[in-house]
């Protein structure tokens, strides 16, 4: 029988990326907050079990955690009572304060290396692959790896809305509903450059995953409706597991590629809130077109079930 009502959404818990976290070596799931939670709960069950030494402990980390300690420690702030811009600032590295562009560690080198190996085991296969984005030739979407709800929701909803809300609360960064995220590839041969854009997102986080290169800085602009948008664009080199945030409206694109390969994760971050109400690419009001998954982050109102026999 049918009950009144929207259409249930089916979730996850936001624990997945701190509890029940399983290493194998010591025969051992853990919670894992922050380092200094880690030792404060389970010095003595690790030391019983062979993780006796400093170094023991230090790859323990590197090896479990996927999420660096100084971006577990700017979310936690955030989510915290009493948390404000300030505070939340001292714990991120401000690249410009006009254009409202930050840096977090955001990834271990290690689970880097392992997201690498993974997205290149997928690209030799013969599994379907569709581009990133209508920009880039080369890379891949995370959803069709399944890495999107294990990884990419669970790092939205829990750790990345707290750091929007307060540092984009006017571009919806406290009701980010949906992503897209996907790995952009630049090599020669390829894809080597990016020209200006903006993206179609309301917050945008780019982390660098690495491989060994030259050249490939990101540079940034004011906001593409902004006159003069380009001048004097501010420049910003890739380091390994650190991820620049920044408003998806703010201009910016990638500078010729010199030598090696570069591989970046870019998740574009939206809320149907702020987009509902004025779509980014067009600049007008949204002509709703029904899609799979997330869409583009638009939403309409789902129609109300209407229990029949209660009418009757």
């Amino acid at each position: 029988m049918a009950t009144a009502g929207a259409p249930r959404r089916f979730c996850r818990c936001a624990c997945f990326c701190s509890e029940n976290l399983y290493v194998a070596r010591y025969g051992l799931h853990l919670r894992f907050r922050s380092e200094q939670q880690l030792r404060q709960d389970y010095v003595p069950i690790l030391r019983s079990r062979g993780c006796i030494s400093p170094q023991d402990f230090q790859q323990l980390l590197a090896e479990d955690a996927a999420l660096a300690p100084e971006f577990l420690a700017a979310a936690e702030y955030s989510a915290s009572p009493g948390a404000d811009l300030q505070g939340l600032l001292q714990r991120l590295e401000t690249l410009s304060e006009e254009k409202r562009i930050y840096r977090v560690p955001v990834f271990t080198p290690t689970f880097c290396q392992a997201l690498l190996e993974e997205l290149e085991h997928f690209e030799q296969s013969d599994m379907p692959k569709g581009r990133p984005n209508t920009m880039n030739n080369y890379g891949m979407l995370l959803h069709e790896l399944g890495l999107d709800e294990p990884l990419v929701t669970p790092l939205r909803e829990r750790f990345l809305q707290p750091l929007m809300a307060l540092l984009y609360p006017d571009c919806g960064g406290g009701r980010l509903d949906s992503h897209r995220a996907f790995v952009v590839k630049y090599t020669l041969g390829q894809d080597q450059e990016l020209g200006c854009h903006y993206d179609n997102a309301e917050l945008t986080l780019n982390v660098a995953l690495g491989k060994a290169f030259t050249g490939g800085a990101l540079y940034f602009g004011g906001l593409f409706q902004a006159p003069a948008a380009l001048t004097e664009p501010l420049e910003v080199e890739h380091v390994m597991g650190q991820g620049v945030l920044h408003r998806g409206g703010q201009l910016h694109g990638a500078r010729p590629l010199g030598t090696g390969e570069r591989c970046n994760l870019i998740v574009w971050l939206r809320a149907s809130v702020v987009r509902n109400r004025f779509c980014p690419m067009c600049c007008r009001e949204p002509d709703l077109v029904d899609d799979d998954g997330f869409g583009d982050g638009f939403t309409r109102d789902e129609p109300t079930t209407v229990d029949v026999c209660a009418l009757t």
